[in-house]
């Protein structure tokens, strides 16, 4: 029903900054939170950020809190996850997802993935 398609990963070096986008085709994007979610070769898929329906609440991994900012706009029905100060840990698949109603860090609670995008940060 609901179809989302990442966009901006890419190679970076550390200390540099990249920006996600996640398009989605749902009628009313509102009805969803939307979180991020990574994997990296050989670790389980962990949680990076989750954003309420309209914005106003925001949750994030503790190793990304003050470097990563989740928004969305839906308007656009895209939600964004500007990655700033990057590290080689931070290399992995990113995967945006969304779930009907309030927000959870918890993959198995979400409806809908994406493809995922490649993030690769060089040392």
């Amino acid at each position: 029903q609901v179809v989302l398609v990442e966009s901006g990963g890419g190679l970076v070096q550390a200390g540099g900054s990249l920006r996600l986008s996640c398009a989605s085709s749902a009628s009313t994007f509102s009805r969803y939170a939307m979180g991020w979610f990574r994997q990296a070769p050989g670790k389980e898929r962990e949680f990076v950020a989750v954003i309420s329906r309209y914005g106003g609440s925001r949750n994030y991994e503790d190793s990304v809190k003050a470097r990563f900012t989740i928004s969305r706009d839906n308007n656009k029905n895209t939600v964004y996850l500007q990655m700033d100060s990057l590290k080689p840990e931070d290399t992995a698949v990113y995967y945006c997802a969304a779930r009907t109603g309030g927000m959870s860090n918890s993959a198995h609670e979400y409806e809908y993935w994406g493809q995922g995008t490649q993030v690769t940060v060089s040392s």
